[in-house]
């Protein structure tokens, strides 16, 4: 296997485990936590319609990270849950330092930068996107 296969394998592995994270996340968010839950969290760390904040990063980090698992709408996917970890960089997890053990930013950094890998080297092997995008050229 050359070293351009190995690298699209790579992006593979990188592809999947970044969406069962996030597909975990957000299936918690969903099934556990509720709307009405992650509302109120989103509501005492002061973001504005809370609500409306809760629904957009539950679907985001649950549908984006079935995207993900798939490889498919793979740099959308990712770069929505780019977006979604700058903001929970800033708003939340900065303040508390760079250890998660305090709630501090580095987890969600290290998934801010799996993803925007994801949006500039795309799916890589073994995705939906593959697929698709032969069928349309």
């Amino acid at each position: 296997m050359g070293d351009s296969a190995m690298a699209r394998w790579g992006l593979t592995i990188l592809r999947v485990v970044v969406g069962v994270v996030f597909t975990g996340h957000g299936c918690q968010k969903l099934f556990v936590f509720h709307f009405a839950g992650v509302a109120g969290f989103l509501g005492q760390a002061g973001f504005p319609l809370p609500f409306v904040s809760a629904v957009i990063v539950t679907l985001v980090e649950f549908l984006g990270g079935i995207a993900l698992i798939l490889g498919l709408l793979t740099r959308i996917g990712a770069g929505l849950n780019a977006i979604d970890m700058i903001v929970a960089v800033l708003a939340v997890h900065l303040k508390h330092g760079f250890f998660v053990q305090q709630m501090g930013f580095e987890y969600a950094l290290t998934l801010l930068a799996a993803t925007l890998c994801l949006v500039l080297a795309g799916p890589g092997a073994a995705a939906l996107d593959n697929i698709l995008f032969k069928r349309s050229s």
